[in-house]
């Protein structure tokens, strides 16, 4: 349009810088300039025929305005030709990517200062309803508002405890929400990233602390639990002694058991043997066999004293 207007402009000067410079040098209808006029021509003509051309990048889809009305039609990517009364406007049909930063505040009121990067696109196919109901300017317009309106409200389910591992399930909460919001103008929301969350000092703090202290206690248990096991196995350790010893002692009682059992026996069998022996040679003896064995036994020397045969009285045989 402000290449038609241009043209106008150009061919109506050229016309009248023409008259003027006539008009000046008071020339003749033979000698007249017409120079400028060609110009402004020609210059008009160059305008008019480039306000004809729009050139639509690929990725993008050309809104075709009349007189700043949108046409029911749309420009594809490549070289077009239009009226020169028509502009074109460009919309993004790739997939954008912003970074927001806001505030939000958790179910037990702690302040959350995030980062989140979004990704979405247009559909081509709706691209011109959004231009015509809400604008180029629609990430401003209903995207931004509706994205910090989903964020807060789903912050606003959890502690703020739970947010510091829950980053992948706010992430899918936001973007089914914002989704939704956007399903009825045509945009896709990608997806959405939380990059960072921070907390206040006094939160960040007490949570370190309480960390900390939760170390301590695992540490203090596990020692505890350390102590406890060490002891036990002392225990066990100084029952299996107690136990070996004592099976120890039963063993070499039993072994002394068993050797006094085996020298009673073999006493007893020798004290029967002798018996028997005795019993044997006291049945082989005969009166005869005795004085044999008594004079084989003599020295040859008389006695010298006789013992009376109830031995009651003894007699000396030196005297």
């Amino acid at each position: 349009m402000f290449l038609l207007i241009l043209a106008i402009i150009l061919f109506i000067a050229g016309f009248i810088v023409t008259a003027a410079l006539n008009a000046h040098y008071d020339t003749k209808p033979g000698d007249r300039i017409k120079f400028p006029a060609v110009i402004g021509i020609a210059a008009a003509v160059v305008c008019l025929i480039i306000s004809c051309i729009a050139v639509v990048p690929t990725g993008y889809t050309g809104i075709l305005t009349t007189f700043g009305r949108v046409e029911n039609t749309t420009i594809s990517a490549g070289f077009n030709f239009i009226a020169p009364w028509q502009s074109v406007t460009k919309m993004d049909n790739r997939t954008q990517k912003v970074e927001i930063q806001t505030s939000a505040f958790s179910s037990d009121i702690q302040q959350v200062d995030l980062t989140l990067s979004l990704n979405y696109c247009i559909d081509q196919s709706t691209a011109q309803e959004l231009y015509r109901t809400v604008g180029k300017n629609y990430y401003e317009s209903i995207i931004y508002p509706r994205m910090l309106e989903n964020t807060k409200a789903v912050f606003s389910k959890y502690t703020a405890e739970n947010l510091i591992n829950q980053r992948d399930k706010l992430s899918t909460q936001i973007v089914e929400a914002t989704a939704s919001d956007m399903q009825g103008y045509g945009i896709t929301v990608v997806s959405i990233a939380i990059e960072d969350i921070d907390f206040t000092d006094a939160f960040t703090n007490a949570v370190e602390a309480k960390q900390v202290a939760a170390q301590n206690k695992l540490t203090a248990e596990t020692e505890q639990a350390q102590k406890t096991m060490e002891e036990e196995e002392t225990a066990k350790r100084a029952i299996i002694a107690a136990n070996a010893k004592a099976e120890q002692d039963i063993i070499a009682a039993n072994a002394d058991l068993e050797v006094v059992k085996i020298q009673a026996e073999a006493s007893l069998y020798a004290g029967e043997k002798e018996a028997e022996m005795n019993k044997r040679i006291s049945e082989s003896l005969t009166d005869s066999l005795v004085r044999y064995y008594w004079i084989k036994q003599w020295d040859g020397k008389l006695p010298t004293t006789v013992l009376g045969s109830d031995s009651s009285y003894m007699i000396d045989l030196t005297d």
